[in-house]
């Protein structure tokens, strides 16, 4: 109801589980996924990751849902592709408002998931304590993209607070998402946390 409201999105599926969101998605090519974290047999988790894997750069971006507030559940949503996390207890326009970001190709993550974020890696021991080798390929302002990108800054916020063209942002995010070795901006802002870069920057 939320969503079929919304001139410029188009329900062109539904499904009740994670099987059937993989066969459908891939059946109907949409250009965004909204999936439950928690679905019977296959939950969303695994299915995200089963259809990043059977379509690689042709899979759609996915937007997940869920009633918790768990880090567990945001880490094993962006590790599996997702490119957005919303909670259910968001209201429709935050929900609208990730689909539409993810849609453009950028991150939907709220302040408050990156909070949990930064708290997880803070109780993490097993965090890197050494930056890895594709971070000292990055130039200091693609470094900078990478890390704003991390505290949840769209495209265009990035261009505002750095003062350049959204194209010089997109093409500074393709050049890390290449020296970084990962397959997109949702594993770039992974990245980021798995080896404290975020927190090492306050």
């Amino acid at each position: 109801m939320v969503l079929s409201a919304e001139p410029d999105l188009d329900i062109v599926g539904e499904c009740s589980d994670g099987s059937a969101a993989v066969v459908e998605a891939a059946r109907l090519r949409p250009d965004v996924v909204l999936m439950d974290v928690r679905m019977p047999g296959t939950d969303g988790i695994e299915a995200t990751a089963t259809l990043r894997a059977r379509m690689g750069l042709g899979a759609p971006a996915v937007v997940m849902l869920t009633s918790f507030d768990l880090d567990e559940a945001v880490w094993a949503s962006l590790r599996a592709g997702a490119a957005g996390f919303v909670l259910k207890s968001r209201t429709a326009t935050d929900l609208v408002s990730a689909i539409r970001t993810v849609a453009r190709g950028d991150v939907a993550l709220e302040p408050r998931i990156v909070r949990l974020l930064v708290e997880s890696y803070g109780r993490d021991q097993t965090a890197a304590s050494r930056e890895p080798p594709e971070v000292g390929r990055l130039t200091p302002k693609e470094r900078e993209v990478l890390l704003l990108a991390a505290e949840g800054l769209s495209n265009q916020e990035l261009a505002a607070r750095l003062v350049i063209e959204v194209g010089t942002v997109k093409t500074h995010v393709s050049h890390i998402l290449t020296k970084l070795g990962v397959r997109d901006r949702a594993q770039a802002i992974a990245f980021a946390y798995r080896h404290d870069l975020v927190r090492s920057r306050a």
